[in-house]
């Protein structure tokens, strides 16, 4: 009976230790050369994100020697992409790279109820990059500073007016109203693309427009450019001062990339994805790349990443409520 015993107990202790050595070992394996890596992006085929996201793809397929697919996902501002990762296998081959400052941190208040949670459900990996957004106005306008584009607006009062296109350029807007008084009134725009008419006809004061659109548009000389949204001046426009260099205190709305996978993904995994991720970030091509899409390099490890996530969501929270954006 005492064998019996032991052979039973030998049995159980093989049995569930089996999957966890399994799995041990699949992840010190990673990656299987017969398998393939679904990138997951939250925005359509063409779009500039989808752009940034299909080089990342295409750097880590041949960095990690691995073929790499992007699978289109987009609505709720990524948030049917990341309820679509949330729910895979957390084995690293099913990445996220998604504007986080969106599908983690601004969508908890832009709707009343998400399919998933931006924490609890996801294991951070790195983080890739930032853009920011510009004050603009018509090239021909005679407003050239951000003093003196403030001085008019408060003179105009309540006629004063600026469109947004996102609920990102609404919160830059009405932080900037916030810090400086002025009454400016929104009109709202579907894309930003459909702004542009509106400017070059005087009919819109001024406008926060993201990074990638205000690019082409100040090097084509139909915007203006007064200042950036980031904290730091900004590699791709340094000629542009900060909010805060302009005078404007406490301002830095800073979209931000970065990579997850499903929750409980294996610290091997992570580390391995890590490591490649933040060689692509810093290759000079990468640099260039990024430049060229109005973005700037922001490496970051799976710590960096997941303390820098808690800050935004804070402040996220806090620029939704200011700008007065109610949650779908």
């Amino acid at each position: 009976m005492k064998l019996k015993f032991l052979n039973l107990t030998g049995l159980l202790v093989l049995f569930f230790t089996l999957p966890g050595s399994l799995a041990l070992a699949q992840a010190q394996a990673y990656p299987d050369k017969d398998r393939v890596i679904h990138v997951i992006c939250g925005f359509p085929t063409g779009s500039g994100a989808d752009i940034l996201v299909r080089y990342y793809a295409d750097r880590l397929a041949a960095v990690s020697g691995q073929k790499a697919i992007v699978e289109n996902k987009p609505g709720m501002l990524s948030g049917l992409a990341a309820k679509a990762v949330a729910g895979a296998r957390p084995d690293g081959y099913t990445i996220f790279i998604t504007a986080a400052s969106s599908s983690h941190a601004a969508n908890l208040y832009l709707f009343k109820q998400l399919p998933y949670d931006p924490i609890k459900d996801f294991t951070p990996v790195a983080t890739l990059a930032k853009v920011f957004f510009v004050l603009t106005v018509d090239s021909k306008s005679p407003h050239t500073t951000v003093k003196g584009l403030t001085d008019a607006m408060e003179k105009l009062g309540d006629k004063a007016n600026y469109a947004y296109a996102s609920p990102t350029a609404l919160a830059a807007t009405e932080l900037y109203k916030v810090r400086t008084g002025i009454q400016a009134l929104g009109i709202p725009f579907k894309t930003a693309l459909e702004t542009l008419s509106a400017m070059q006809d005087r009919q819109i004061d001024f406008q926060f427009v993201d990074s990638v659109l205000a690019l082409q548009q100040i090097r084509a000389g139909r915007l203006r450019g007064l200042a950036v949204t980031s904290a730091e001046r900004s590699g791709t426009l340094p000629e542009l001062p900060t909010m805060i260099e302009a005078g404007i205190p406490e301002f830095d709305v800073s979209p931000w990339w970065a990579v997850f996978l499903p929750a409980n993904a294996p610290q091997q995994v992570v580390e391995k994805l890590e490591s490649w991720f933040n060689r692509i970030t810093a290759a000079e091509d990468s640099k260039s790349f990024l430049a060229n899409m109005g973005a700037d390099p922001f490496p970051g490890d799976a710590k960096f990443m997941a303390a820098h996530l808690a800050r935004e969501i804070r402040k996220w929270g806090e620029l939704i409520k200011l700008a007065k954006i109610q949650p779908q």
